[in-house]
């Protein structure tokens, strides 16, 4: 039985159609495993080349593009430079680049739309500088959009094969486009980041440089003099150092400008105040504690040693430490070996050790308190701080450094006089520095206009007679105070002429060329009040 010719052919087609739909499924299915492996890759790293070269690669492995290139613009120039190319292996990105406009992927970049050639051989406006496409394939090139911006790049390569699939090839390349667009702002708004964090990273290593650094430790006298120079020398090496002296002094500062002049620097700088804590709590504040060691210990801890790992401990306050608790440190600082409270594990550490302390540890080594061992272990570099009352003649310096210090915290410029200074130096500061400093906030927030003067020290409670129960320096120590600056106002000027006269109004006001009645009006009509002896 012979069926109709017109049957048969319609037989044919019908085939033709279904195996058509069969390869259009088949392909469909192919571009999205491939589209699912890409964004795999896009996903498991932030090395943008290493990724794109990853990409190119997944797509000539399932077929879908050969010698598949990605090109993005240079923020700097506006050039195109080719970021990823795939050739038979992943190879090194050659230095190519395109200028907007330039050949048909700088068209492409320009134009901000796909463009598809038939026959690479036929097109003379393709450029090819990279040498690897083949003539007798088509060549596609898609844009790489990010939102509602212009094209940043362009993803191109080419067809494994001549098939009438133009049009499906370049919605797929699209479609792989946005996702490498996806993955370009993504790399791009990390490289922000990272240069933001290291720049703000710089800039508070610098800050925290200046402020902890030796312009923080004010002083000229010749006792100040030797701490600098001690500082200084031993802050290049590991040495353990010991800062003594009384309450007050800078010994926190000291340290501070050992560990941030030193090659431990970048590393932490850890501190312990060792009279805040009973040893209990000390033994797992310096050692850490594992989950469970005692009730309340719910997860593991690291200790300020192992926090301090590669950097600096600052131990203050050393001497307050029990003799049971001595011993416990001492094992430390000799070997480098700790453990965790409630742990078997020997840890070791690399620490650098400055401690402090007000105490007088040779008495307390002979009566027994403190462990004779542990006190040479850290007496290997000791660095004495004087007491303020032994270097009178850096109050001036001090003073206006806090001035400064404060006028920041208060967000307002500060000032001090001349006369305000010269009260200072009449004080015994048995407080040290910290007494000075607290003096001077009292005495800033007494000042409204932010100029703090003789009046507004004694304001803010400084009882200078009453406090040292002695009669003033001679006037040689004080500051020397020209009479004829053209900076001193009329009431500092009459406050330094008495000063100087010894507050005899007389001899005040012949160093001022007035007459007595003169001075007096000044004194009067100024509101100076004036002192006693």
């Amino acid at each position: 039985m012979r069926f109709p010719e017109s049957h048969m052919r319609g037989e044919d087609n019908e085939r033709r159609g279904i195996l058509g739909e069969a390869s259009r499924c088949n392909e469909l299915e192919l571009q999205l495993a491939a589209l699912f492996e890409v964004s795999t890759v896009l996903s498991r790293s932030l090395n943008l080349r290493q990724t794109l070269g990853e990409v190119l690669a997944v797509l000539h492995r399932h077929g879908r593009l050969c010698k598949g290139m990605v090109s993005l613009v240079e923020p700097e120039t506006g050039d195109l430079a080719v970021s990823a190319l795939y050739e038979d292996l992943v190879s090194p990105v050659r230095s190519v680049r395109y200028l907007p406009g330039e050949g048909i992927v700088g068209r492409i970049l320009e134009r901000n739309r796909p463009w598809v050639v038939p026959r690479v051989g036929d097109e003379p406006d393709f450029l090819d500088r990279l040498g690897v496409y083949d003539p007798g394939l088509p060549f596609i090139g898609v844009p790489i959009r990010v939102g509602e911006e212009g094209a940043i790049g362009v993803f191109a390569g080419q067809p494994p094969s001549v098939e009438d699939r133009n049009d499906q090839r370049v919605r797929f390349l699209e479609m792989v486009a946005n996702l490498i667009g996806q993955a370009v702002r993504l790399a791009h708004m990390v490289e922000d980041e990272q240069r933001e964090l290291k720049e703000e990273r710089d800039t508070l290593r610098r800050q925290v440089r200046g402020d902890h650094g030796f312009d923080s430790v004010i002083g000229h006298t010749d006792a100040m003099k030797l701490v600098f120079e001690q500082v200084r020398q031993v802050a290049k090496w590991n040495t353990t150092v010991l800062v003594r002296g009384e309450s007050g002094t800078g010994k926190e500062l000291v340290a501070n400008a050992i560990h941030y002049n030193s090659p431990r620097a970048r590393s932490a700088f850890v501190k312990v105040n060792c009279a805040a804590l009973p040893d209990n709590l000390l033994e797992s504040e310096l050692f850490g504690h594992e989950k469970g060691a005692f009730t309340g210990a719910s997860a593991q801890r690291k200790g300020r040693f192992e926090q301090a790992d590669g950097g600096t401990l600052f131990l203050d306050e050393i001497g307050d430490i029990s003799r049971a608790f001595q011993a416990k440190l001492l094992r430390v600082l000799q070997e480098g070996e700790l453990e965790r409270v409630g742990g078997n594990r020997t840890l070791r550490v690399d620490v650098r050790i400055i401690a402090a302390t007000n105490r007088d540890l040779e008495t307390e080594v002979k009566t027994g308190t403190f462990r004779e061992d542990l006190y040479y272990r850290l007496n290997v570099m000791p660095i004495r701080m004087p007491s303020l009352s032994e270097r009178m003649e850096d109050v001036p310096d001090l003073a206006r450094f806090l001035v400064t210090k404060i006028g920041k915290v208060q967000g307002r410029e500060l000032r001090i006089t001349g006369s305000a200074l010269r009260v200072l130096m009449r004080h015994g500061w048995p407080g040290n520095v910290r007494e000075l400093e607290n003096c001077l906030e009292r005495a800033a927030v007494m000042s409204d206009q932010g100029v703090i003067d003789r009046d507004v020290i004694q304001l803010a409670g400084l009882d200078v007679s009453a406090a040292t129960g002695e009669p003033p320096p001679p006037v040689s120590e004080a500051p020397a105070v020209d009479l004829d600056d053209p900076s001193l106002d009329e009431r500092e000027r009459v406050i330094a002429a008495l000063e100087e006269a010894g507050w005899v109004q007389a001899k005040a006001a012949r160093l001022l060329n007035m007459t007595p009645r003169q001075i007096a009006y000044r004194i009067q009509t100024l509101n100076i009040k004036v002192r006693q002896y």
